[in-house]
């Protein structure tokens, strides 16, 4: 689904691309998304920019929140991320929480016990789960879009992989038998979450 706060939002123009975010992992994946259309992604990261707290309630919020941070420190087009697990059993949870509850500093090894200890304590048999990503993209001039995206699979334990980032080694995307931890991550970019965003974003933004 796009989520299009301007009735007909400018087109992105391959060449600079700010990426709100500092997560190294994303960027990465960001980077193997954007830069076969021309783009050079360079990161809040790269720039020294200060990452905002997220206090939104949605990864849609999130999202334009980090985006909308970004273009007012750089007058450039932004484009942030929001994602996350979504573990049924769980009611949602870790969903917008996923990155905290992989503590200071990250182990995201950590948030993955936390997921299994929480679905052990619920008593569930269901190790359904899903990624989310929200992907927004803000202009100087005030212009918003949003494109969401999802990867259903489930749950398995122990991680197995050292490919990807967060919560990868522990899912299996559906109609697979390995984990993105395990897969290559051009495989893994051709079916998660981040790339169904990016190829709406690419259908509204890029065509």
């Amino acid at each position: 689904m796009a989520v299009n706060h301007a009735e007909s939002p400018p087109r992105l123009v391959p060449g600079r691309l700010l990426a709100a975010t500092h997560n190294k992992g994303k960027v990465e994946e960001l980077k193997a998304l954007f830069e076969p259309h021309g783009f050079n992604v360079v990161s809040a990261l790269d720039l020294g920019l200060e990452e905002p707290e997220e206090t939104e309630a949605t990864f849609t919020g999130n999202a334009l929140l980090k985006a909308r941070a970004a273009m007012r420190a750089c007058g450039l087009p932004a484009l942030s991320d929001d994602s996350g697990l979504a573990v049924t059993a769980l009611g949602g949870e870790p969903g917008i929480y996923s990155a905290r509850w992989a503590g200071e500093p990250r182990d995201f090894y950590r948030a993955m016990q936390r997921v299994e200890d929480a679905l052990k304590a619920s008593g569930s048999a269901d190790r359904s789960a899903k990624f989310v990503c929200a992907l927004a993209v803000v202009w100087p001039d005030g212009q918003e879009a949003v494109f969401e995206g999802e990867v259903h699979g489930q749950l398995v334990w122990p991680p197995r992989g050292d490919r990807g980032f967060g919560y990868d080694p522990v899912f299996v995307a559906t109609g697979e038998t390995i984990t993105f931890g395990e897969m290559d991550p051009e495989r893994k970019h051709a079916m998660s979450h981040r790339a169904e965003a990016v190829k709406k974003l690419r259908a509204t933004l890029l065509a």
